[in-house]
């Protein structure tokens, strides 16, 4: 996983990344005082920490069937979930009810993977490097049906029952 900017400093929102290790960000509170919205790039079905800005009290997800957002008491810390593909907003709000900072959330997928919809059905393969099906909490029933069965097939017939 990774944002779309590896850094961004002076009064900007710092982003820091890493494919081996979970992502942090710090969302600034001199920016989000301001009103500038930055980017915050989150893969379906995987989760995000987030710094947020002090006295933050409450946290609202524009779409929350594209991302969800659950702020962790007592931390100033949040984790943000891709749910589907698409964008929604962040926005942070005091005790009071004063915006604090807003952010665009963009629920993507990663490189090695391929994720066909096809009106409400979605199916997942593994790109690396030739595409095979797998089994995502988010592919459809009848999708995900077949190919648990074709593993339990395949188990049998290779243990020989």
């Amino acid at each position: 996983m990774r944002f779309d900017a590896a850094a961004r400093v002076l009064g900007r929102a710092t982003i820091l990344a890493s494919l081996m290790a979970p992502a942090h960000f710090l969302l600034s509170p001199t920016q989000a005082a301001a009103g500038a919205r930055d980017l915050v790039t989150v893969t379906v079905d995987r989760a995000r920490i987030a710094r947020i800005p002090e006295k933050t009290q409450t946290l609202v997800i524009g779409q929350p069937g594209i991302a969800d957002v659950t702020m962790l008491k007592n931390s100033g810390m949040g984790v943000i979930t891709g749910k589907s593909f698409g964008e929604t907003n962040l926005i942070a709000l005091d005790g009071e009810g004063n915006m604090l900072g807003e952010w665009i959330i963009r629920v993507g997928a990663e490189k090695a993977d391929l994720l066909v919809q096809n009106g409400m059905n979605r199916e997942s393969y593994i790109c690396a490097p030739n595409c095979l099906p797998t089994v995502e909490l988010s592919d459809s029933k009848t999708i995900a049906a077949d190919r648990a069965g074709a593993v339990s097939a395949h188990t049998g017939f290779s243990s020989g029952k």
